[in-house]
């Protein structure tokens, strides 16, 4: 008996499953990243606001090597 077309079952494309996981990992990463930026932000924008005039970060490297 010669199969059909219509007898042959292959398994679904996992492909749109994986790419939907690969969008949602790109968008946690980059709200982390976001979140990160706007904590340092806001950080420094209290310091500033509440009069310090030392707020931004001291770079150790010394500038001079």
């Amino acid at each position: 008996m010669p199969e059909g077309p219509q007898d042959r079952h292959e398994p679904p494309s996992r492909r749109a499953a994986v790419i939907g996981l690969l969008v949602a990992l790109a968008l946690i990463l980059l709200g982390l990243a976001l979140v990160k930026l706007l904590g340092h932000s806001t950080r420094l924008e209290d310091c500033a606001l509440s009069g310090r005039t030392n707020c931004a970060p001291i770079d150790s490297n010394g500038g001079s090597q």
